[in-house]
């Protein structure tokens, strides 16, 4: 009884949902209603009075028999030109008294509909239960459905009214686009006491589940949603205008989501039947109160739209947002405003032209500072060169100004004697160090710009590449290739903890450190002197690969010179004694300065530190001083050591105590450091011909300890002491 009540409700809503506009409904001359039910257009019943058919095509022919309208044999309760008909439609049911145990299959064959996937449900009620919902056009089917639970009645009792979620009652959304569609209820086995399986569609709401229909459905027909549409082509077919639409005046076709046919939509602003010969009609925005208008009486109705306006003597859009303001006379007060917005634009203008002259400022400073760091000596010399990929690039101050950050301190990497380096990305996202000289000796220009493209020219895996430099700032800015991995220095000697660089990867640097420098001395376009050869220049990369860095202090050497005669310049503990007495730099300054850097490698000690006593705070002094008394050994680095490595540190101490002979005369050049050096490896590689050589080596440790004598050690002491009392 619950439930006849709520189908009857149901009716009795569609019943009121009749389309407002009843005119244009239907065609001249046709049944506009059945009973209770509007037909619109392109729906209709048979044939007019004039014997026209007063539908739009034959499967929108409907029937009325008795006051009931039908399509097919299905009854309909509602039409809507939004694309929805409402009908009743059959429940699929299998009850357990059936002698043949066979369930009543509805079919509903539905041409061009198809079954409302948004406005209904597919649901099955039973016990051990469940059902099918199937669909078959165009040679294709496809199915769905759900199945339920509970195996004893009693345990029905606990789903409340209303709720359809597995036990006794099951539901599932229905797939778009079916069509041509039969309903099937099955179960899983023939219960003990009587009870029946259904499957049904039913519109959303319009049934609710009741514990009792497990054993009694009260009906036999629910109301459904179908979809219609006309035609059987979309939209685009009546793009080209060969064809046309069913769609009338003030109307536009719309298949959105549709998989056969199309519909017709009213245009915004109109309202109607869009199928009708006389079309959509104008909505009087005005008169329905659907404006925004500050009144009606200032609302003007236009084609498809509305204007607001404003009384007279009143200014504004006269909408409800921003209204309408009285005209106002014009006050002193808007004479005041007037003569600052004037003064405000001029002081506008004033400051545009000062902004002007202050950049032509700075772009006359920049060309000065560009002239006098030898900016137009440095593109005559690139212009003369060939190989383009060896040429300096001339960055602007600009664009290391924004590469850096305007020089933040966060990214500076390093302080030397001879300026500041920063990291830096440049537009392109390559990575730099960028270093900004402190002073720049004017008389030294053209020799500056010498090295600059000397520099530039380098190209050895070993040596840090310079890439370019700015001349338009006060002092240059020098831009080289970024070495990620910080400096030998760093490894070595990284606060009170022991170095964790291993023994071969300490060889393997001290090999690329001697080619690089040999490079420079032997193998370059200009010899060129490093004059500052120390751990903290030399660079190491991911892969501990060795790079020489820092050329502050290089000089070129004229191919008819052997020395060159400068002030003394260079890192105290590295510094060539030689050099520090004559002021005479020679290759073998660096060479000097390189055997202070493998004694670092050998012994993990800084080349002067004030921490050890005065006769021991020069590596160098201290390294010579252990050769001499036969405990070499006991000043290498803890854990250096092994019984593997000993022959070639050995080699090395040897090759560094000849390095760091006061004279120069009586060190090795650096192309026959490197070759010793690599000689190690290949000692290494083929240990038959190290027997002599480890005589050799023996002999001249032993020998040469000797043979520095007490006025040797004097001199040493000497040097030290001048070096000490000048870093003081």
């Amino acid at each position: 009884m619950q439930m006849q009540t709520q189908l009857n409700l149901l009716f009795g809503l569609a019943l009121v949902n009749i389309g407002a506009s009843a005119a244009n409904i239907g065609l001249p001359g046709c049944l506009d209603t059945c009973g209770n039910v509007s037909i619109p257009y392109p729906f209709g019943v048979g044939n007019s009075e004039t014997g026209e058919n007063c539908f739009l095509e034959e499967k929108l022919n409907l029937k009325c028999e008795n006051d009931t309208l039908l399509i097919g044999n299905m009854q309909v309760i509602d039409i809507t030109l939004e694309g929805h008909l409402d009908m009743f439609f059959y429940v699929s049911q299998l009850c357990s008294d059936k002698s043949n145990g066979d369930a009543n299959e509805p079919y509903l064959s539905t041409p061009g509909f198809t079954i409302s996937s948004e406005e209904n449900k597919f649901i099955s009620v039973g016990c051990e239960s469940y059902g099918f919902l199937n669909s078959f056009y165009n040679g294709i089917g496809y199915s769905t459905g759900c199945s339920t639970g509970c195996t004893k009645f009693p345990a029905a009792n606990i789903v409340p009214y209303g709720h359809c979620s597995g036990i006794g009652c099951c539901q599932v959304d229905i797939p778009p686009n079916m069509m041509n569609i039969t309903i099937k209820a099955h179960r899983f086995r023939t219960p003990s006491v009587r009870s029946c399986s259904h499957s049904f569609i039913a519109k959303h709401d319009s049934y609710k589940f009741n514990v009792s229909h497990l054993e009694n459905m009260p009906f036999t027909m629910l109301p459904i949603v179908v979809d219609w549409t006309v035609g059987n082509e979309g939209c685009e077919a009546f793009q080209n205008g060969s064809l046309k639409s069913a769609c009338m005046n003030n109307s536009y076709c719309d298949d959105f989501d549709i998989s056969y046919g199309y519909r017709c939509t009213c245009n915004p602003g109109y309202d109607g039947n869009p199928y009708h010969p006389n079309g959509c009609q104008d909505i009087d925005e005005c008169k329905t109160k659907s404006h925004t208008c500050i009144s009606e009486n200032y609302c003007r109705n236009t084609d498809g739209h509305y204007e607001c306006f404003c009384p007279p003597g009143q200014v504004g859009k006269g909408n409800i947002e921003e209204g309408c303001k009285p005209i106002q006379q014009e006050s002193p007060v808007n004479k005041y405003a007037v003569g600052a917005c004037i003064a405000f634009i001029a002081l506008l203008i004033i400051s545009w032209l000062y902004l002007i002259y202050h950049k032509r400022k700075l772009i006359n400073q920049r060309n000065k500072f560009f002239l006098q760091n030898g900016g137009f000596i440095l593109q005559q010399r690139l212009s003369t060169k060939q190989d383009s990929s060896q040429i300096a690039q001339i960055f602007t101050a600009e664009e290391l100004k924004k590469a850096t950050n305007n020089y933040d301190e966060k990214l500076i990497i390093g302080n030397g004697g001879y300026g500041t380096v920063f990291k830096g990305i440049l537009a392109n996202n390559k990575v730099v160090a960028i270093k900004k000289s402190k002073v720049v000796d004017q008389s030294q220009v053209e020799q500056f710009i010498n090295e600059v493209v000397i520099l530039s020219q380098i190209n050895h895996r070993n040596v840090v590449k310079l890439l370019g430099c700015c001349l338009d700032t006060e002092v240059p800015l020098l831009v080289y290739e970024f070495v990620n991995n910080g400096t030998l220095f760093h490894h070595l000697h990284n606060g009170n903890k022991t170095s964790n660089v291993p023994w071969k990867t300490r060889l393997r640097i001290a090999i690329e450190a001697a080619r690089a420098l040999s490079y420079l001395h032997s193998d370059a376009s200009t010899t060129i002197i490093h004059r500052d050869v120390k751990s903290a220049n030399i660079l190491l990369d991911d892969n501990y690969t060795a790079k020489v860095s820092d050329f502050g202090a290089s000089r070129l050497v004229p191919v008819d010179q052997a020395e060159l005669a400068t002030l003394v310049q260079g890192t105290f503990g590295y510094l060539d004694p030689e050099y520090m007495q004559t002021s005479r730099l020679t290759e073998k300054s660096d060479v000097y300065s390189f055997g202070v850097v493998l004694v670092e490698l050998l012994t993990g000690q800084k080349a002067l530190s004030f921490q050890r006593s005065e006769e021991e705070r020069s590596i160098a002094m201290l390294f010579l001083s252990s050769l001499e008394n036969d405990n070499f050994f006991k000043i290498l680095e803890s854990g250096l050591l092994t019984e593997e490595n000993k022959d070639e540190i050995r080699k090395v101490a040897v090759l560094a105590s000849k390095c760091l002979s006061l004279k120069g005369e009586e060190r090795p050049s650096m192309k026959e450091v490197s070759m010793e050096l690599e000689g190690i490896i290949v000692i290494e590689k083929y240990p038959w011909n190290n027997k002599n050589l480890d005589l050799q080596e023996s002999q001249y440790l032993h020998s040469n300890s000797n043979s520095y004598g007490s006025s040797w050690y004097d001199s040493m002491k000497d040097y030290v002491r001048i070096v000490l009392d000048v870093a003081r």
